[in-house]
């Protein structure tokens, strides 16, 4: 793997990386992870391999994102104002987003959503078989007891 030198972080020169870049720093011996959004000062790139045996949730949550954008998982917990200011001390440089990054995240996401609408189409899909079998059974059921009744009066007048 390709080594990339980030340089010091400062206001007036901050390093920029593409996706591509980012995506080779995906394990344990280099871990980065793009975090931060529109509202929040923009995507950062976070050098976090120094600090994976020190995460609470543990190395592999950070491993499964590693060389990603994981902003979204990063938000979705909740971190605490102890664990941003400890993310800002790995701060490496800024997100280029450049076309080329932004049709990737762009498939990334277009792919989420369909396999997310797919989980739930078959998930209705699942709970609308459920109610007509459900239904069915309680036909037949009824079916069944009118049935009986009808076979238990008839006898009981034919005696």
């Amino acid at each position: 793997m390709e080594e990339t030198t980030p340089t010091i972080n400062n206001d007036d020169n901050t390093k920029e990386y593409t996706l591509d870049e980012i995506a080779k720093h995906n394990t344990a011996e280099s871990c980065w992870l793009i975090i931060g959004n529109a509202t929040n000062g923009g995507p950062k790139v976070y050098d976090v391999t120094k600090y994976l045996d020190d995460h609470p949730g543990g190395a592999e949550v950070m491993l499964d994102v590693a060389g990603q954008d994981a902003d979204e998982f990063f938000e979705d917990i909740g971190h605490s104002k102890e664990a941003r200011h400890e993310l800002k001390r790995h701060l490496i440089g800024n997100f280029k987003l450049d076309e080329a990054a932004k049709a990737k995240l762009a498939a990334a996401a277009e792919a989420a959503k369909a396999k997310a609408q797919q989980a739930n189409s078959t998930v209705v899909s699942g709970m609308v078989t459920m109610v007509v079998f459900v239904a069915l059974v309680a036909a037949a059921v009824g079916y069944y007891q009118t049935q009986m009744a009808g076979g238990s009066a008839t006898g009981k007048e034919e005696s």
